[in-house]
């Protein structure tokens, strides 16, 4: 802690929580910008902005706000962070909003726009830092709700290890249509469908229309919503925070409450570092199997947890899927959607229903100032059917999977839980596509034959670069009616909407050398995923002969924003970390 950077509170501010000396002096690491008389410009900034000396006497709270007009998951969020910055105020701080990026998977998806989604974490962190670190805040209100916002918030907590909670936007509900309900992937699959003539245009307009009725982050068990529940489980969110839909008013009430709880971590100097603990990860991972969530989370956790100075190994992973049961079928793979997983008691539920089995953690500390076990002691399963009890689960392992072989030495990625029963063992011929735009038009042009494995190489954080999202084509795979007949690998990553034997973050990547670089077409490729097996079929003195003759190609983009990525991202195994 800074020495000498104290300010006398007037009594008046009873409702002021934070920590003091025995004198009643206030330490606030905002004094830095405001107090004393050296510091008369930087008040007059801020009195420039319409603040007083009763509001800059207060500690200074940022509030990191998604907001933006092109993510239906951000579109509410205003509203959010006004509820927010309303219960900073009520406890005695003053919250300061400032904007952070955020990129819309499913807009961005199939085209080149999907570079930038995972490589927009890295930058969504730094900025944070830049603005956190530059205006000496005393605290954050971390406010994301899709895909890469969440984790690059949780990074950059971590990084600066300031008191920092985050306060999502709220999943959104699903669509429906003809008693059916819909959510985003029922569109993708049904370019599919249409594709091979099983639905009219007029079909696809009508889910096109009604698949989407709101604001919130996509309503399935997509990568979002994943990470939105793992936060909760990590300890950095208030329970509530991963299920509570984006329309409900109590969301509004949650982020109020995010407000007062800042000031409380502020108080007593509970920082983002002794909540994200060794135990915390393997809690998040625990609930990442029972919920099936998102393959992405094997390149977020990692991601984070080293920003803590913690190493999360694959084969870790796997030790906790033999023995995780896979409790909730939430959409892409099973039939529920978030707003049923919150009616059944939400992730404190399904917390209580894994400690049954003493199968969680209940120690590590939490933004509550209390426990896990103090969290969920009153939380009840209220709806076996989504969160099935210990003894009868949906699937006796985990719903994530890491595969290692000669394909991929350094480990790949499938939602075990999403594959059929007939596809968890199958061994087929390969069809090498460059790009995902190669085999999208194979796959919609009716040249995928049952039982092939389509390889699409190229597309790992260096060679994307940024390693794009596969969801056209396991959609397109999906709604053709092949997904139980033909397995997709990839160095690149997927939608946490996909669904099928679908593989990726295979490592190291082929534009590393790896490899899958050295896939021909025809290979034999066999997957086991049981044994977390993925082998290509092909003799070792054939693959070293292939090896000696690949030359690495140069990078696909070397200006700008991506190129300067593409020359710093590390392999998906790490995380797709940056590390300088």
């Amino acid at each position: 802690m800074e020495k000498g950077l104290f300010l006398l509170i007037p009594n008046k501010t009873k409702n002021l929580l934070i920590k003091s000396d025995q004198k009643g002096c206030i330490f606030m690491r905002s004094n830095q910008v405001k107090k004393g008389t050296v510091r008369a410009p930087h008040r007059s900034l801020f009195k420039a902005m319409g603040y007083t000396d009763e509001e800059l006497s207060r500690p200074l709270i940022g509030v990191a706000n998604s907001f933006n007009e092109v993510i239906p998951g951000h579109i509410h969020l205003r509203t959010i962070a006004e509820a927010a910055k309303a219960g900073i105020r009520m406890a005695g701080g003053t919250p300061i909003e400032f904007g952070v990026i955020g990129v819309c998977d499913g807009i961005a998806m199939g085209h080149e726009g999907m570079k930038y989604s995972l490589a927009s974490r890295e930058l969504i962190s730094d900025s944070i830092e830049i603005m956190t670190s530059a205006h000496a805040f005393d605290g954050l209100v971390l406010i994301p709700n899709c895909d890469k916002i969440v984790p690059g918030m949780l990074m950059a907590a971590g990084r600066l290890n300031l008191p920092s909670i985050i306060l999502s936007g709220g999943p959104m509900l699903a669509g429906e249509l003809k008693g059916n309900r819909l959510d985003l992937n029922s569109v993708f699959e049904g370019v599919g469908a249409l594709a091979i003539g099983k639905i009219t245009e007029e079909d696809l307009a009508a889910i096109e229309e009604r698949a989407c009725p709101g604001c919130g982050s996509c309503s399935g068990m997509f990568t979002a919503n994943t990470m939105n529940c793992l936060t909760e489980v990590l300890g950095m969110a208030l329970p509530g925070n991963g299920t509570i839909p984006a329309v409900n008013a109590r969301r509004l009430r949650l982020a109020k409450a995010s407000g007062f709880k800042i000031m409380e971590l502020v108080k007593a100097e509970i920082r983002p570092r002794a909540i994200m603990t060794k135990e915390a990860f393997t809690n998040a991972l625990t609930v990442d199997m029972a919920i099936g969530g998102s393959t992405n989370t094997i390149l977020h956790l990692p991601a984070i947890a080293h920003e803590v100075e913690i190493k999360l190994d694959l084969n870790w992973i796997n030790e906790l899927s033999q023995k995780i049961p896979h409790l909730c079928h939430l959409r892409p793979s099973g039939p529920h959607h978030l707003q049923d997983l919150d009616t059944a008691g939400g992730i404190s539920a399904l917390m209580a229903t894994l400690a049954e089995q003493n199968l969680i953690d209940l120690s590590p500390l939490t933004i509550t100032g209390q426990s896990i076990g103090e969290n969920i002691k009153e939380a009840q399963n209220l709806n076996p059917a989504v969160i099935r009890p210990i003894n009868n689960p949906y699937h006796e392992r985990g719903g994530l999977a890491i595969l290692f072989g000669t394909l991929a030495p350094d480990g790949a990625v499938v939602k075990q839980s999403a594959v059929d029963s007939g596809m968890l063992i199958h061994e087929g011929p390969a069809r090498v596509f460059e790009s995902e735009e190669e085999a999208i038009s194979a796959i919609l042009g009716g040249n995928i034959n049952f039982g092939e494995i389509i390889v699409i190489r190229y597309e790992g954080p260096k060679g994307g670069p940024g390693m794009r999202e596969m969801l056209s084509p396991t959609s397109a795979i999906a709604g053709m009616g092949l997904d139980r007949q033909v397995a997709l690998i990839t160095d690149g990553r997927f939608s946490g909407a996909s669904r099928g034997a679908s593989i990726g973050h295979v490592s190291p990547e082929a534009a590393t050398g790896g490899p899958i670089a050295l896939v021909h077409e025809g290979d034999r490729i066999s997957i086991d995923i049981p044994a977390h097996r993925l082998d290509l079929l092909v003799e070792q003195e054939e693959i070293e002969r292939r090896k000696a003759q690949w030359q690495q190609p140069t990078l696909k983009i070397t200006h700008g924003y991506l190129g300067r990525y593409a020359k710093l991202v590390k392999s998906a195994n790490t995380g797709a970390i940056i590390d300088a």
